[in-house]
């Protein structure tokens, strides 16, 4: 098939080479000293961080989900790249790992060179924020699976963590005590029934103003999802277990990290549950425990200290300007996570 015939099937290969070049030199920006070889290889190649005794990869695949689809809606193309890398570097945080690679997925079709960098742009500026390289990814032009416009956003990244001082949750206690963390917003979870309350039952625009949070529906739904590292790191070594609230919400994650014999039990009075989640409750009509099991009801990570290390934890989130709560212990029994109300 001619570049010609490709373009009219809807693959335009001049203006994806285009897009190519200048997506190298973005990537080109976020190499640290461990790179190694040269930009747009078939795989990309970093060294391992040295002075580690015994290091651990810790790698993890993730998205943003229909995150994207208001994104799209909006015309912003930067943010959610941002979302991607942010979510990811949470990821491998809770085990303890510092994030050294990453690798994006743009799948889609008919989107623009300008739309494509946009997307690009946001994953670099989040890697240069985590020091970290952007060693690779993919842009696939699939125009028969998507319809014109949409597109998926998907990531890889690894990270690095001595073996003897990575975070299992094997540490945790009961009289451990749950520190949590503030998210910005829904992050990256919950939109398929975000959009359906605030578009389809309450017909608002993007463009329209809520009250409740004092921005547009677009700059609530796209607030960028917020990354612990700085926040966290400077603890990690007192903490006992690290859980990031995402699909599932605080009972579906926090219950991953906890060992057998050792209920959490969170005290939903403890934080202010922020007016976007009240909103979207009271007029979606959604359960409390559906709440629960879908939104991150405004914590966005959760770290569970002896009490002797709580006023640390708070105070090295507070140095990044993020807000905490003492929201509950974890005592003796049956492994789970319970609400006190």
């Amino acid at each position: 098939m001619s570049d010609r015939k490709y373009a009219e099937a809807g693959v335009d290969l001049a203006k994806a080479d285009e897009a190519k070049a200048r997506i190298g030199r973005l990537v080109a920006a976020t190499r640290t000293p461990l790179s190694v070889g040269l930009v747009g290889g078939f795989g990309g190649m970093l060294r391992v961080p040295p002075g580690f005794r015994k290091p651990v990869l810790v790698m993890s695949t993730d998205g943003v989900g229909t995150k994207v689809m208001v994104a799209r809606e909006a015309g912003r193309f930067d943010t959610v790249g941002e979302d991607l890398v942010n979510h990811s570097v949470n990821d491998i945080l809770v085990h303890g790992a510092a994030p050294i690679a990453f690798l994006d997925y743009i799948a889609g079709a008919g989107l623009t060179s300008e739309q494509i960098l946009g997307l690009v742009e946001g994953v670099v500026r989040a890697c240069r924020n985590h020091s970290m390289a952007l060693v690779g990814g993919e842009t696939a032009a699939m125009p028969g699976l998507y319809q014109p416009g949409h597109y998926d956003l998907a990531g890889t990244i690894v990270g690095v963590v001595e073996e003897d001082e990575a975070l299992h949750g094997d540490r945790i206690r009961p009289g451990d005590l749950l520190v949590g963390l503030a998210s910005t917003g829904l992050h990256t979870n919950g939109y398929t029934l975000a959009r359906n309350v605030l578009f389809d039952r309450l017909k608002l625009k993007l463009t329209d103003q809520l009250e409740e949070t004092g921005h547009s529906v677009a700059d609530t739904l796209l607030a960028v999802h917020r990354s612990y590292a700085r926040a966290v790191r400077p603890v990690l070594a007192m903490v006992h277990g690290l859980s990031h609230i995402t699909g599932g919400g605080i009972p579906g994650n926090l219950v991953r990290i906890l060992p057998e014999g050792s209920e959490a039990v969170v005290d939903p009075r403890s934080w202010p549950l922020p007016p976007l989640f009240r909103l979207l409750q009271d007029a979606g009509g959604i359960s409390t425990d559906e709440m629960r099991d879908v939104f991150n009801l405004g914590i966005g990570m959760i770290a569970v200290a002896p009490p002797n290390v709580v006023d640390a934890v708070r105070a090295a989130a507070a140095h990044e300007a993020i807000e905490t709560w003492v929201i509950g212990d974890v005592r003796a029994g049956a492994k789970g996570v319970r609400f006190s109300h």
